[in-house]
């Protein structure tokens, strides 16, 4: 059998001779990749300029304030290479003010407070936050494992040295302090540092150990070592190959402004990117024209239930915080890249969004100078992640999330508000929802080119939608300002959580949702290995929407727990054909939205409070002629009539004055709504149809055959 070393040298000589590279092949601090053309150009081998790739560690007894230490075992520890070392060195990193308005600032922490005192008893990596919840007396909040809970309510501040966890105090300074101020930081107890020398069992380091610990464990670190080859992979236009490996990384490796480079592992099971240590992502992409990544495994320090969960705080300033920023891993970030392929990646226990994308874009006929315009997942996974799976928070162009896994991740399968996504052939089980929209935005130029353009198909969805730590909620939604959404061919398998959702969504912030397709998906409902809950298979509340040829069915009975298709109004131009209802506890039922009066600006014009009554677009009906039907409490109260909606000050104007109070609860509809309910099949279902909208004369409910067998319990 070959030697690693002669495969390597026979590898290389035959890279040489295939790209006609011989002298660069053979000459010292070149190594190759696949030699089968892809990518073109030379590769680095990263194995070959030092890079460790090694899971190998060893038990070390270090000395405080020296350099030397005395190892177990020197195994394949060689010098210049990157390590760490546990326990020996107690130390705050990324500490950091955030200011009240802006809960995501990373302002150094400066001299705006002091700390002391960690001792490592609370772990290896403690991450501290301490938020200002008052100011007449000043007082705090704190936490110790990311506000899943809070230490105290009202603390009050002392400006002398005060107690947090892991003997950690804190001294903060007398200036302006204002609720929602949050000062973050990392405790943590590693050094991370590079061999200088070995002689025999005593290594010499570049810096010095903190303190005295008889067992500390020193591993290898690639980080410092694979930046700088993928540095020179850039500034030479060459591409970088990992040999089978395992890479510890204390930060992600920047690959900025690249042209063509190519990042390539020997294996998507054998080449591991390891962040659980470290920081951040395992790749970041920054600008440039293409780079392509493949063949990589990699993993992070928080599975499915390790960490706080996929949620989010309201902060005493009042704003919302995602407290995984506090500690962050992730496979992939991307920014601005113009062409990227991502192959055969697969990703574990990322806590923030494991492959994610976030850039510039088109804004109407304004088009950046550089901005991601294609974007394709190919074969990848995510796993046993605490965070989302695939993440676009941007209008990137033409992403495609392709025969990917996507299991057991806490957060979104996929989320974006990007246009032209295709989400297609992919498996997916108990995990988050694929979320289209979400766009949180009215800017008028998303009416010209539209935004969060997808297509779903081809998919399987087995289990349950999984998000935020619970069971439930729909796996497939579109909401706030999704466009021109196509959810087609796709198999739900023992689905338990509701399926599909297209609802326009009451939310000042967002355009509506509308102009979708919901064909040819089947729906098995059956609830295998747990208690049935109570789900809908697909509900659409948003305008002009087509749900046809769908097939959606619960085995062993009706469950009436399920209900298989719900519409609501206030959306319009609904047609429903053709699909096949079985054994559900409803059929086909309708309902309305609502939203109450919030604040009144005379007696004709107001505005509305929280609800979801859809904050119609500028090109739209504005409502014009359309009722309103009021409520006092759950009982009618009359009747008025729209005049317009203003879709930049969000504002009802109704023809004739009402007396109106806020929290008056409200309902609007047209007079010709436009639904077409004909020739479905609906049997077996407890309750085949229940109406409880307002219709109207261009709503038509005809040529369906409904039916009932044996012990349904159904009504015709």
């Amino acid at each position: 059998m070959q030697t690693a070393e002669c495969r390597r040298i026979l590898s290389a000589l035959l890279f040489g001779v295939l790209s006609g590279a011989g002298e660069a092949a053979q000459g010292a601090d070149f190594g190759t990749g696949e030699p089968d053309g892809r990518g073109g150009g030379a590769w680095l081998n990263v194995g070959d300029l030092g890079v460790s790739g090694s899971s190998f560690e060893t038990t070390v007894a270090t000395v405080a304030d020296s350099r030397q230490i005395t190892v177990a075992k020197v195994g394949d520890f060689r010098v210049g290479q990157g390590i760490t070392l546990s326990r020996c060195n107690p130390h705050f990193e990324h500490c950091v003010l955030k200011p009240p308005d802006n809960p995501y600032g990373t302002d150094p922490l400066g001299d705006a407070a002091e700390l002391r005192g960690y001792d490592g008893a609370a772990g290896g990596w403690l991450v501290l936050l301490v938020e200002i919840n008052g100011v007449d007396p000043l007082t705090v909040r704190w936490s110790d494992d990311m506000a899943r809970t809070w230490k105290g309510t009202k603390i009050p501040v002392t400006f002398d040295w005060q107690p947090l966890s892991g003997g950690v105090e804190i001294r903060l300074k007398r200036q302006v302090w204002r609720p929602g101020h949050m000062i973050t930081f990392n405790a943590r107890d590693h050094l991370v540092t590079t061999i200088e020398k070995i002689d025999g069992d005593v290594l010499t380091l570049r810096d010095a150990a903190a303190r005295s610990v008889k067992d500390a464990v020193l591993r290898h670190c690639d980080g410092e070592g694979l930046q700088a080859v993928v540095t020179r992979a850039i500034r030479e236009k060459c591409n970088v190959y990992f040999p089978a490996g395992h890479y510890r990384l204390m930060a992600g490796l920047a690959v900025t402004n690249p042209s063509g480079t190519v990042l390539e592992g020997a294996g998507g099971a054998d080449t591991t990117l390891d962040i659980s240590e470290g920081f951040g992502p395992c790749i970041r992409l920054s600008g440039g024209t293409e780079a392509t990544v493949r063949n990589l495994r990699m993993v992070g320090h928080t599975g499915l239930g390790d960490g706080p969960g996929w949620h989010s705080f309201q902060t005493s300033g009042g704003k919302a915080c995602w407290p995984v920023g506090l500690k962050p891993c992730s496979a992939m970030h991307i920014r601005n890249t113009e062409r990227v392929l991502v192959e055969n990646c697969h990703a574990s226990k990322m806590n923030c969004e494991a492959f994610y994308c976030q850039g510039s874009s088109r804004s109407g006929t304004n088009e950046p100078p550089v901005y991601t315009k294609s974007l394709t997942y190919l074969r990848c996974s995510a796993t046993d992640c605490d965070g989302n799976g695939f993440n676009n928070n941007d209008l990137a162009e033409n992403t495609s999330v392709l025969h990917c896994r996507i299991v057991d991740v806490g957060g979104c399968t996929w989320e974006g508000a990007s246009r032209f996504v295709r989400f297609i052939g992919n498996y997916v089980r108990n995990s988050g929802t694929v979320a289209m929209g979400n766009i949180r935005s009215r800017a008028a130029h998303l009416e010209q080119l539209g935004s969060g353009q997808h297509i779903v198909a081809d998919n399987v969805f087995e289990g349950r939608t999984f998000y935020n730590g619970r069971a439930g909620g729909y796996i497939v939604r579109a909401t706030d300002g999704a466009t021109q959404v196509i959810v087609r061919n796709n198999l739900f398998v023992n689905y338990n959580s509701s399926a599909i959702e297209m609802i326009a969504g009451g939310d000042g912030r967002s355009l509506p949702t509308g102009n979708c397709t919901i064909t040819g998906n089947i729906l098995d409902m059956t609830a295998v290995g747990e208690p049935s809950r109570t789900r809908t298979a697909i509900h659409v509340g948003a305008s002009d929407v087509v749900i046809a040829d769908n097939q959606i069915y619960v085995r062993g009975g009706c469950d009436t727990n399920v209900t298989a298709i719900r519409l609501t109004e206030p959306a319009i131009n609904l047609i429903a054909h053709d699909n096949l209802l079985r054994d559900c506890g409803a059929g086909i039922t309708s309902d309305t939205a609502y939203s109450v009066v919030g604040e009144i600006v005379d007696g004709r014009t107001f505005s509305a409070g929280r609800g979801a009554v859809p904050f119609e677009r500028r090109q739209s009906h504005r409502y014009r002629g359309w009722n309103v039907a009021w409520f006092r409490g759950t009982k009618p109260d009359g009747l008025s009539v729209i005049e317009s909606f203003d879709p930049e000050t969000l504002r009802f104007n109704l023809r004739e004055p009402r007396e109106m109070r806020v929290g008056d609860r409200f309902e609007v509809f047209p007079a010709s709504a436009n639904w077409n309910l004909h020739d479905n099949m609906i049997v077996g279902c407890q309750y085949p149809v229940m109406t409880n909208s307002h219709g109207g004369a261009t709503c038509h409910f005809e040529d369906n055959v409904i039916g009932n067998h044996e012990g349904a319990g159904g009504r015709p």
